[in-house]
C-alpha cells in the first residue's frame, strides 16, 4: 500500500510539472518572444494560474465529489461547478498571463498605435487617418461604410482590445474537472472493488474461523462419541443426533458458500447445534431457544447468528455450577432481531483471542452486507455476557 501511495504521488508531481510547463510552449510565439524562461516564472501572472488550477483540481476531487456527486447531490454539486466557472471567467488566469508579457504589450501598443479613428478616412495610401489640411472637419465626416477594409480593420482591432471571452482559460477548467471526475471515479471503483475482495476474504475466514472453533476436532469428537453412548444403549436419539450433525456440516460447508441464505437454514442450523450440545451440557444447565414470527421467504446472510451462539456455549457452560442459556429470534416484518444471553465462566486468555477474531470477521461481514442495516450491540455486564443484533432483511 505505501508503494502505491508513494506512486500516486509521483504520478502528481509529474502531471503537475507537465502543466506547469503548459506556458512554456508558447515562448517562440510573438507574444512571448521577447521574455525568457527565467523572467516567465517569475510572473505573478504565472502561479496565478497554475495555483488556480491546481486548487480546481484537489477541490473537485477530494472535496466537492466525495460529499455531493458520489452521494447524490447532483443540483448542489451543479451549482458548484457553474460557480467555479464563472469564477475562472472573471478571473481569466490565462489571458492575463498573456498580458503580462513584454511581448504582448508591444503587439498592444503596436495595435493601438494603427487603431482607426472612429470618424477617419481611407486615403490612396492605404492608410487611415484624417487629411492634413481639415483635421477637424475630417472627424466630423462619417467613414465610407463601403469601405469593406476599415470595418475589417475596426472589428480586428474590437476583438483583440476587449477580448470578451477568455476561451482557453475556460477549456482549461472544463479539461481539469473532467479530468478529476475521472480520476476520481476510478478511484472509487478501484475502492469499490478492494472492499469486496477483503469482504470475500473475510468471509473466508470467518467460514474458517467457524469450522476451527465451532466444528472442531474436540466438538466432532464429544457428539459421536454421545453418539456412540447413544447407539451403544440403543437409544432411539441416535439415528437423529447423527442427522443433526450431518444437517450442520452440510450448511456449514456448503450453503455458506452463498452471500445469503434462507433464514429457515440458518435457523435449523442452530437448532441442530443446540440439539447436540445438550447431550454434552447435561442437566446442569438450562437452554431456552425461542423463535417468533413469519421465517418464510426471509434471508440471511450464513453463520452470522452461528458465531455467538457458539460462543455461548463455550464460554456460558460449567460443570459445577448451574446456569441458563437464553437465545431468540424475533421476525417482524423486514426485522430480524437476534438476542442470546449467557453467565461468563473461566475464558483462558488463547480461546478470549480466537472468539475475539471470530467476532471481528462477523462485524466486517456485517458492514459489508449489512450497510447502514444491522445494529449490533455486545455488552459483558454483572458477569453476563449479552449480545443483541437486529437486521433489516
Amino acid at each position: 500500500m505505501s508503494r502505491f501511495k508513494a506512486f500516486s504521488v509521483v504520478i502528481h508531481i509529474a502531471g503537475w510539472l507537465l502543466f506547469m510547463a503548459f506556458p512554456l510552449v508558447f515562448l517562440n510565439s510573438r507574444a512571448f518572444y521577447n521574455t525568457s524562461i527565467t523572467t516567465f516564472l517569475q510572473k505573478p501572472a504565472y502561479w496565478v494560474f497554475c495555483v488556480t488550477y491546481m486548487v480546481l483540481f484537489y477541490s473537485n476531487a477530494y472535496v466537492f465529489i466525495p460529499r455531493f456527486f458520489l452521494k447524490k447531490k447532483y443540483a448542489i454539486y451543479s451549482v458548484i461547478v457553474v460557480v467555479l466557472l464563472a469564477g475562472v471567467y472573471l478571473l481569466r488566469p490565462f489571458d492575463k498571463l498573456m498580458r503580462s508579457t513584454d511581448g504582448w504589450r508591444m503587439m498592444n501598443g503596436m495595435m493601438m498605435r494603427h487603431r482607426p479613428p472612429f470618424g477617419g478616412e481611407r486615403f490612396g495610401n492605404g492608410s487611415f487617418g484624417v487629411p492634413p489640411d481639415d483635421t477637424a472637419a475630417a472627424f466630423d465626416r462619417p467613414p465610407f461604410r463601403s469601405d469593406s477594409a476599415y470595418f475589417k480593420a475596426q472589428s480586428q482591432w474590437r476583438r483583440h482590445r476587449m477580448r470578451p471571452l477568455d476561451s482557453t482559460s475556460l477549456f482549461i477548467f472544463l479539461m481539469i474537472m473532467a479530468l478529476s471526475m475521472a480520476i476520481k471515479t476510478v478511484q472509487q471503483w478501484q475502492l469499490t472493488e478492494q472492499r469486496a475482495a477483503r469482504a470475500e476474504a473475510d468471509k473466508t475466514n470467518a467460514e474458517l474461523s467457524f469450522l476451527k472453533a465451532q466444528i472442531n476436532p474436540h466438538f466432532l469428537f464429544n457428539t459421536l462419541n454421545n453418539i456412540y453412548t447413544l447407539a451403544a444403549i440403543k437409544d432411539d436419539n441416535a439415528a437423529d443426533s447423527i442427522m443433526k450433525l450431518s444437517n450442520i456440516m452440510r450448511y456449514v460447508t456448503d450453503d455458506v458458500a452463498e452471500d445469503f441464505v434462507p433464514l429457515q437454514s440458518e435457523i435449523d442450523c442452530i437448532s441442530d447445534y443446540i440439539e447436540l450440545q445438550r447431550l454434552r451440557i447435561g442437566k446442569n444447565t438450562k437452554v431456552n431457544f425461542e423463535v417468533k414470527g413469519d421465517i418464510d421467504h426471509k434471508q440471511i446472510a450464513p453463520l452470522v447468528m452461528m458465531t455467538f451462539v457458539e460462543n455461548v456455549f463455550k464460554y456460558g457452560v460449567s460443570k459445577h455450577e448451574p446456569s441458563d442459556i437464553d437465545i431468540s429470534v424475533d421476525i417482524q416484518g423486514v426485522k430480524i432481531s437476534f438476542y442470546c444471553k449467557n453467565r461468563i465462566f473461566g475464558v483462558q486468555k488463547s480461546d478470549y483471542q480466537r472468539t475475539g477474531i471470530g467476532i471481528n470477521n462477523t462485524k466486517k461481514r456485517l458492514d459489508h452486507l449489512y450497510p447502514n442495516k444491522h445494529l449490533l450491540s455486545i455488552s459483558s455486564l454483572n458477569n453476563e455476557y449479552i449480545v443483541q443484533l437486529t437486521l433489516q432483511a
